[in-house]
C-alpha cells in the first residue's frame, strides 16, 4: 500500500463540490439565523478547540468576513478569567463540561448574539456543556460537525448528548470516522478534511448571509484586508460600532 498525495486532492476536490449542493439547505438557515443576529445588533460567537478552533479563525476577524464576531478558546479561562497557565496543559481540558461556564462567564455575551460551535467529533465535554448553556440561555445556535464521526463514537458528556443533538442547524463537514481519508498500512489514515470542508462551510453561511444583506439594500459589515490600502480605517470604523464587544488579537 502506498500513499498516494494526489488521491488526497482528489478527495478534497469531490468534498468541495459537492458540499455546497449538499449542504445547500442548512447553509441557507444558517445564514438566515446568521442575518437576524446581525439585524438585533448581535456578535456571531464562535468556538472550537484542538484544531476546531482554525474554523473559529474562519469565522472571527478574518478580511472578507463579517465584522461582528467574536471567537472563544479554552485559553480564555486564563486569558479573561484569571486561571493558572499550567491549567492549559491538561490533556482532558476539553473533556472537562466544567470550563464550559469558565469561558462563557468570562465572555462578552449578550442576549442577542448567535453562537456557531465547531467540533468535527461533537462529543467532548466542553463542547457539548457550551452548547448546553448557550440554549439554555436561550441563543440561536449553528454547529459544524462530521455526522459519520459523532454518530459512530460514544457521547462523552454525561446527558450523553452530542453537539448535533443540541443545535438549531447542524452543518456537516461530511469528514469520516478519524477525519484522515488516505489508509496506512499498519492502520489508522493520513490526509484529514474536517478543517478544510469545515472552512468551506462557513465561508458559504458568510457568502449567502451577505447575499441577503445586499438584496435587502443594506451595506454588510465585512472586513478588508488590513494590507490593504485603507483597510486599517475601514475594519476600525466598522468595530467601532461593536465597541467593548468584539475580541482581537489574542
Amino acid at each position: 500500500m502506498t500513499i498516494d498525495p494526489h488521491r488526497y486532492a482528489e478527495h478534497i476536490a469531490d468534498l468541495v463540490r459537492t458540499i455546497p449542493h449538499d449542504q445547500a439547505a442548512p447553509v441557507r438557515r444558517a445564514a438566515a439565523l446568521v442575518t437576524a443576529a446581525l439585524d438585533g445588533g448581535g456578535v456571531i460567537q464562535a468556538f472550537g478547540s484542538g484544531h476546531s478552533e482554525a474554523v473559529a479563525m474562519e469565522i472571527a476577524g478574518r478580511a472578507g468576513g463579517l465584522v461582528p464576531t467574536n471567537r472563544l478558546a479554552l485559553r480564555d479561562i486564563v486569558l479573561y478569567g484569571g486561571a493558572d497557565p499550567d491549567e492549559l496543559r491538561r490533556y482532558d481540558l476539553e473533556r472537562d463540561p466544567s470550563v464550559a461556564r469558565r469561558i462563557l462567564d468570562a465572555a462578552p455575551v449578550e442576549a442577542r448574539d448567535l453562537f456557531v460551535v465547531i467540533s468535527s467529533s461533537g462529543v467532548n465535554g466542553v463542547v457539548v456543556e457550551l452548547a448546553t448553556l448557550v440554549k439554555e440561555r436561550g441563543h440561536d445556535l449553528i454547529a459544524i460537525t462530521s455526522l459519520q464521526h459523532s454518530l459512530a463514537v460514544s457521547p462523552k458528556h454525561p446527558s450523553g448528548r452530542r453537539l448535533c443533538d443540541l443545535a438549531d442547524v447542524v452543518l456537516d463537514n461530511r469528514a469520516p470516522y478519524g477525519d484522515a481519508v488516505l489508509p496506512l498500512p499498519g492502520g489508522g489514515a493520513v490526509g484529514a478534511v474536517s478543517t478544510i470542508t469545515s472552512a468551506l462551510l462557513v465561508q458559504l453561511v458568510v457568502a449567502e448571509a451577505v447575499r441577503g444583506l445586499l438584496a435587502a439594500g443594506r451595506v454588510p459589515p465585512v472586513y478588508l484586508s488590513a494590507n490593504v490600502p485603507e483597510g486599517d480605517a475601514h475594519n476600525l470604523a466598522l468595530e467601532a460600532c461593536y465597541a467593548g464587544r468584539l475580541r482581537r488579537g489574542a
